[in-house]
């Protein structure tokens, strides 16, 4: 599956999201998320994740085989860098 297509999918499903994703295995079935959005703030790591794969939905079945995630809310992005 292209990855700006996952990005995409990613950025119209969450609110104000900002959606990087990788191939760092160059497999393309082994596949890296940033995943940074307002829309995360007051949810807990599990609900974050849960929120991405919603917003991936059958393709997580059918197209991806494995997305390691990692999400922040802006101010945790910033704190980070």
């Amino acid at each position: 599956m292209d990855l700006a297509v996952i990005e995409r999918l990613i950025e119209e499903e969450i609110e104000g999201a900002e959606a990087t994703v990788s191939d760092p295995r160059n497999d393309g079935e082994h596949l890296a998320a940033l995943v940074v959005s307002p829309a995360f703030e007051g949810k807990t790591l599990v609900q974050q994740h849960q929120m991405v794969y919603d917003a991936l939905s059958e393709h997580m079945t059918t197209d991806i085989h494995a997305l390691e995630l990692k999400t922040y809310t802006p101010e945790e992005y910033d704190a980070r860098q």
